[in-house]
C-alpha cells in the first residue's frame, strides 16, 4: 500500500490524537477514514453537479412540486 505525508497544524493532530484514542484507532485509520468518507461526498457531489448542468434533464419549478406534494397552492 502506497505511503503519502501530509503538513497538519498542531490543532488538527490534537484533534487527530483526539479522535484516534476516543474510536481506539490508529492515526492512520483515522486519516483513511476521513480520506475514504470525503471522496464519497465529493463523488455524490460531483453527480449531483452533473446532473443539475445536464440541459436534458428536465427542471420542474418548486411552487409545482410543492403544490404536487402538498396538496395545496
Amino acid at each position: 500500500m502506497p505511503q503519502i505525508t501530509a503538513r497538519l497544524s498542531d490543532e488538527l493532530v490534537d484533534a487527530l490524537d483526539t479522535a484516534a484514542s476516543t474510536l481506539h484507532r490508529s492515526r492512520a485509520d483515522v486519516i483513511r477514514q476521513a480520506v475514504e468518507s470525503y471522496l464519497e461526498d465529493f463523488a455524490d457531489i460531483s453527480v449531483a453537479l452533473d446532473r443539475l448542468r445536464d440541459p436534458s434533464d428536465e427542471c420542474i419549478d418548486w411552487q409545482e412540486a410543492r403544490s404536487a406534494l402538498l396538496g395545496s397552492d
